[in-house]
């Protein structure tokens, strides 16, 4: 007698090769989306430097003072304390990032987590929304010398500084993600008794992709801004802690490629966070040229 159970059944073809295409697209999609992001990202520096000069060429500011593309490269590259140039905004700029990503996170991952609760009780969003429009509508630097006596000039500033500047942002869009999701797709899950939470991890969260990585996008230099400010106010640290100093003592060189390493991390960072969203979101089939 023949075990059924042992039994393998041949594979449909018709499947399998619908299978094949599928897969074909998706890779098709994801490098499509990624060539494209690449080439932004190029044009944008391009265009960033191209910019920088014109502006520098039609203010006519005294080169002492201005510096430009050419500047910054001899400074970081060709003169001959090229080395320990590059070694003092690396220095500066590393603890700038530190900085930057303790903000990131707090906010990030308070606007996540507010977001959701917004999701789950609107009773909640009525309740913290208005707070959250209070940070907003407020300048940071009023509340500064309130969170600096709080809190100290440390770790615990810039984490709050940093993760008011992300907040709001990501959270407004966030929130709006959430409640992007099917309305048909959540009445299917609550039909097979599944809670909100069950509709939110399987039918929400999902959906709400696309604006997830555009907090992201905006929070990246956000948390970078909110980094200099908190550095400048209370830690004295970082390139927001220093670029003070270097306007007062004329060390203009110093001045400038500070301002353009900063400037080009947050493009970079900025860019390397789109071109994950166009991969993710075009291996999902979600279409990441409509972004949020």
């Amino acid at each position: 007698m023949t075990d059924v159970t042992s039994t393998t059944l041949p594979a449909d073809p018709q499947v399998a090769e619908l299978a094949d295409k599928v897969r074909r697209q998706a890779r098709q999609a994801t490098l499509k989306s990624l060539g494209s992001s690449l080439l932004t990202f190029a044009l944008t520096l391009v265009a960033v430097v191209a910019m920088w000069q014109i502006v520098l060429w039609v203010s006519d500011l005294s080169p002492y003072v201005a510096k430009g593309p050419v500047d910054v490269w001899n400074f970081f590259f060709v003169e001959e304390d090229a080395a320990e140039n590059r070694a003092e905004i690396a220095s500066n700029l590393a603890i700038t990032m530190r900085d930057a990503t303790v903000g990131f996170v707090a906010g990030l991952l308070l606007a996540l987590l507010g977001a959701i609760g917004f999701r789950l009780s609107k009773s909640f969003e009525h309740a913290a929304m208005p707070l959250a429009l209070l940070l907003r509508s407020v300048p940071l630097i009023a509340f500064a010398p309130v969170i600096i006596m709080i809190f100290g000039r440390e770790f615990m500033t810039v984490a709050v500084m940093g993760g008011i500047v992300v907040l709001f942002p990501a959270l407004v869009n966030i929130a709006f993600g959430l409640k992007q999701a099917s309305t048909q797709a959540l009445e299917v899950v609550e039909v097979y008794g599944g809670s909100p939470m069950k509709q939110l991890t399987t039918v929400a969260l999902p959906a709400s992709l696309p604006a997830f990585f555009a907090a992201v996008r905006v929070s990246v230099p956000g948390a970078i801004t909110g980094a200099l400010l908190a550095e400048w106010l209370a830690t004295g640290g970082g390139i927001g802690g220093v670029i003070y100093g270097y306007s007062t003592g004329a060390k203009f060189d110093e001045l400038w490629a500070s301002v353009v390493v900063v400037t080009g991390v947050s493009l970079v960072l900025y860019n390397v966070v789109a071109i994950v969203e166009n991969t993710v979101l075009a291996r999902m089939g979600m279409h990441p040229e409509k972004r949020v």
